[in-house]
């Protein structure tokens, strides 16, 4: 395969993807920074989908750290089941909220360095926080973000840390929490792991990666027979 090109459309890139997901946002449902950090740490190795199926009953009955720490372990593990790694995740929530009542007054920390403190928080979920319930600029890069700015060129690395190390160069600092976002709703929607659909995609003329691959398809209409 070709090697990444240098030089890439980035304005246009970013212009063309709000255009495509206006209204990208967050798919955690939460209503406070604690709701999101406990979100975001549940994530992990589940879906979206299946993380508010599990924290609409989970908030309703226990919606503050000092309400978790009324349950054990084992109890709120069965609160969770179903979620990938719920018991690693269990373990690891009821230690953040120990530490988020009796350090930081049941809050959640504004700052990188004590989130990522946090049993079960690290740099991916500390950005998502930051960006998402205390409007810092943050450029959290999961697997989604990974596989589509890798694809567009718009990286090229095989870690978060350098993907967003390069993001964060070529993307403008008040638009990383958007893009963000619009990189997420566009690997979910379109440019998938597998089988990706190019054939419909508004970024194919730009796309290093459909280019290559031989996917990306004229945006024109297929003209009919005559």
């Amino acid at each position: 395969m070709k090697e990444k090109p240098k030089r890439v459309p980035t304005k246009k890139i970013l212009a063309t993807l709000a255009q495509m997901y206006p209204d990208a946002h967050c798919e955690l449902d939460f209503r406070n920074p604690f709701e999101l950090l406990i979100a975001t740490i549940l994530s992990a190795q589940s879906t979206d989908h299946q993380v508010n199926r599990v924290t609409s009953k989970l908030f309703a009955k226990y919606p503050t750290p000092e309400a978790i720490l009324q349950l054990t372990e084992d109890e709120l593990a069965q609160e969770i089941r179903g979620l990938g790694l719920y018991r690693n995740k269990s373990r690891n929530i009821m230690a953040t909220c120990q530490i988020l009542v009796e350090k930081f007054d049941g809050e959640v920390p504004r700052r990188r360095k004590e989130l990522e403190a946090l049993p079960g928080v690290g740099r991916k979920t500390a950005n998502v926080v930051l960006s998402n319930a205390f409007d810092v600029p943050a450029l959290a890069v999961d697997t989604h973000v990974q596989r589509v700015s890798n694809r567009l060129a718009l990286a090229d690395s095989r870690t978060p840390l350098e993907t967003e190390r390069q993001l964060t160069k070529r993307v403008p600092r008040k638009e990383w929490t958007d893009t963000h976002h619009r990189l997420i709703w566009h690997g979910r929607r379109v440019c998938v792991a597998r089988n990706p659909k190019c054939h419909i995609c508004d970024l194919a003329p730009y796309c290093w990666y459909g280019k290559n691959q031989g996917q990306a398809g004229p945006l024109t209409k297929t003209p009919s027979k005559k």
